[in-house]
């Protein structure tokens, strides 16, 4: 059989794992009649909030893009900068070939 240490654990779980279902069908219920009142406003309001929506969407999206792009051109100058500087400091003749060349 079960042993006196998994016997308490059952013991003092059982509680515990009661109340936390109890809370858990709170929360479910409170969650489907919090959209069973918030459908009908959506249907109503979606005329102004699906453009709202999308406009808001679309200027995230342009923020992250544009902070992509900075960052991206950061580090292209940053690359650029030490390909240069390493150019520079291993012979003089080779930089000179490759700025005939450009």
């Amino acid at each position: 059989g079960p042993s006196t240490s998994q016997v308490l654990a059952v013991v003092a779980l059982f509680p515990v794992g009661g109340t936390l279902l109890f809370l858990a069908g709170l929360v479910l219920t409170g969650t489907v009649v919090g959209l069973a009142v918030a459908a009908p406003l959506f249907l109503i309001f979606s005329p102004i909030l699906v453009p709202a929506a999308l406009t808001l969407a679309l200027s995230v999206a342009g923020f992250i893009t544009s902070g992509a792009f900075g960052i991206t051109a950061l580090s292209s100058v940053a690359w650029l900068l030490n390909y240069v500087r390493r150019m520079r400091w291993s012979s003089p003749e080779h930089f000179e070939h490759t700025r005939r060349r450009v």
